[in-house]
């Protein structure tokens, strides 16, 4: 049974000011909870079973997406918002009537199968790449992301850009430290993405337990991962320019991953 909404329609509401505070990463890791704004996003949010604690709702701003995804949308604290009041706690030009706080979910490694596919990302610092990799990621069913610093997977932009992504697959996070000496002992074979690979991404075997690695938009992969790699892969390029953008060359080496592996057996 869904609760009976409140009403706040000031923009000095101090609630809607807690709002705007979730959008920087102190505030979240201070209170244990984020932001998930949009239909879209709520909806795989909701697929990916994660709890809300509030559901603000603007009916004024409401799309037909909107419309579509609130009889699906369980909180047990519901909250009307006025146009102004909405678009004060939202992060988007234009927003569709839709946001939430839910609780900052904790990611803690998981179980793989024996031939998983994860993709690894080192010090990846902008939303846009983090949120498209892990689209890219969802796309080619790679079994489970690894963050290591960079941006938080939480953070408005991601998850945005990740079209809820962000909430269907398996995320987890680890220090840089103990990343690798993770993946050793779990029986991965790391594969660093790096302007002086010493094999094109396509000449490598992908299959199998295989971590594709991408490091932070301009530094690349640290020293530690470069060192030492089981494969060392290569996107070749051709023109005046040296690099992809991170999150193209994670797309190519993922997508050929999955060339490789052929449909997986139920």
């Amino acid at each position: 049974m869904q609760s009976i909404a409140r009403e706040i329609s000031s923009v000095q509401n101090p609630e809607v000011k807690r709002l705007t505070r979730l959008r920087e990463r102190r505030a979240r890791t201070q209170e244990r909870a984020f932001l998930i704004e949009g239909a879209r996003e709520l909806e795989r949010a909701a697929q990916g079973g994660v709890p809300l604690r509030t559901l603000y709702m603007c009916e004024e701003l409401f799309s037909p997406d909107a419309h579509q995804a609130l009889p699906a949308l369980h909180a047990p604290d519901r909250v009307h918002l006025s146009r102004a009041a909405f678009e004060k706690a939202s992060v988007r030009e234009n927003p569709d009537g839709l946001l939430a706080v839910a609780d900052l979910p904790a990611r803690p490694a998981p179980d793989l199968p024996h031939d998983a596919l994860l993709l690894v990302l080192v010090g990846v610092e902008k939303p846009g790449n983090v949120g498209a990799l892990l689209r890219s990621a969802d796309g080619v069913g790679a079994d489970a992301v690894l963050v290591v610093g960079g941006v938080d997977l939480e953070n408005p932009n991601v998850i945005r850009a990740s079209q809820g992504s962000v909430f269907t697959q398996t995320l987890f996070t680890l220090p840089e430290a103990d990343a690798l000496p993770w993946l050793r002992a779990q029986g991965f074979r790391v594969a660093a993405i790096t302007p002086d690979g010493a094999q094109n991404y396509w000449d490598a075997d992908l299959t199998g337990r295989v971590a594709v690695c991408l490091g932070a938009e301009h530094a690349g992969l640290p020293a530690a991962w470069r060192e030492h790699p089981d494969l060392k892969l290569a996107i070749p390029m051709r023109g005046a320019a040296d690099s992809l953008n991170v999150s193209t060359a994670g797309a190519l080496v993922l997508y050929e991953a999955l060339r490789q592996r052929g449909p997986r057996e139920q």
